[in-house]
């Protein structure tokens, strides 16, 4: 079992950033790829970055590459998402996830796969 829970989301201007993070707990996170995902207003949950265990491989949506980075500290049980030169259509509820069967693969894109998932942070960017 993992237990997963979200923070640092907010109220940003347009070009600004903000930091989520996602605290777990449970004696296999450390094995499990971490992703979040985001669910806009009205819309459907969608991919927004993925990590490995390991750390070591990373994957993004094409929505954000160049702009968030996703990166954990597996001795804090700790994941992070910084997002920079955000767009208000970055609005939404965001949704960190874990997936404990991925091993050595690359970390999925897909929501299926991952099998915990956090209440979710409210981030709002404003025009």
């Amino acid at each position: 079992q993992v237990r997963l829970v979200e923070s640092g989301g907010g109220l940003v201007q347009a070009g600004g950033s903000l930091r989520l993070s996602c605290a777990a707990s449970g004696r296999t996170f450390r094995s499990c790829a971490m992703g979040w995902f985001r669910q806009p207003p009205g819309k459907e949950r969608e991919f927004v970055a993925a990590i490995s265990w390991y750390g070591g491989h990373t994957a993004y949506a094409d929505s954000v590459k160049g702009r968030f980075t996703i990166s954990r500290d597996n001795a804090k049980g700790t994941v992070y998402l910084q997002m920079d030169s955000l767009k208000p259509e970055d609005t939404a509820v965001y949704y960190c996830a874990a997936d404990p069967g991925r091993s050595w693969l690359p970390p999925s894109s897909h929501r299926n796969d991952y099998d915990y998932w956090g209440q979710g942070t409210q981030v709002t960017v404003s025009s």
